[in-house]
């Protein structure tokens, strides 16, 4: 296995006395893409949602157990430094009510770039990185809005890499695109792969088995609770898992 970039220890989450994620310990290799699997309600948004704090928002939030970022705890590290370094792509597209060019200029702006002729670079960088440079080149100045759904979400992932992050997290991604925006977006992910680590949840099994080089799979307990079944290199989760329960839900057998 690559080297760790991200890691959990017994890691737990809370919401009130309700107990969403028990004891999740798992690696995640850098400059991979990682997808995490599991009928809905497992638990999968919350175990992600972790990763970048995005849970501090919820009342009666409490979690146990570690979750460190280059070796980090990363509730020992600033926020605003966290989220920096660990960037986030949610299910729908949510572009700024800005242009084209501020929404991919907002993150470096927050960061104290001001030069004009740096940010021009960073938002052509990014919108080359997220295959999205030769479509709007001429019509940066256009409202985000005016861009179709695919557009949008491959905006959205301009906007989480013009701060260069380290790990860039999606949440189903796709799930709002048709098949044509979807194929890019994966195919954006393999090409991402190189110079940042990705995680992924997923409810298409077919995407998972697609594009991730690593997969988890989650399944609650008796008490509803989401657990870590099994996690690996994605061709032995789905050629050959260990767990049954693995290898039903694979098959469809439940889920």
């Amino acid at each position: 296995m690559k080297k760790t970039v991200m890691k959990t220890e017994n890691y737990c989450l809370f919401y009130g006395n309700f107990k969403a994620l028990n004891n999740i310990t798992m690696d995640i290799p850098m400059n991979s893409v990682t997808a995490i699997i599991g009928p809905s309600g497992c638990g999968k948004s919350s175990l992600i949602r972790s990763f970048n704090r995005m849970n501090d928002l919820i009342v009666d939030m409490r979690t146990e157990g570690r979750i460190l970022v280059d070796d980090q705890d990363i509730y020992q590290k600033d926020v605003v430094e966290l989220r920096k370094n660990v960037g986030m792509v949610f299910q729908r597209p949510n572009p700024f009510p800005k242009s084209i060019f501020d929404n991919v200029a907002y993150g470096p702006r927050v960061h104290g770039t001001r030069d004009k002729s740096k940010l021009a670079a960073i938002v052509e960088r990014s919108l080359k990185d997220a295959a999205l440079w030769e479509e709007v080149k001429d019509d940066l100045n256009k409202s985000a809005f005016s861009l179709s759904g695919g557009q949008q979400q491959r905006l959205c992932i301009a906007r989480a890499m013009a701060i260069q992050p380290e790990v860039i997290l999606m949440d189903e991604p796709a799930s709002a695109l048709d098949p044509v925006a979807t194929l890019k977006i994966e195919e954006l992910m393999e090409k991402l792969k190189s110079r940042y680590t990705i995680v992924v949840v997923t409810h298409n099994m077919q995407q998972a088995a697609r594009v991730s080089d690593y997969t988890a799979f989650l399944l609650t307990d008796s008490e509803r609770a989401g657990n870590l079944i099994e996690f690996g290199p994605t061709n032995d989760i789905f050629t050959k898992p260990v767990d049954q329960r693995t290898e039903d839900y694979i098959s469809g057998r439940f889920g």
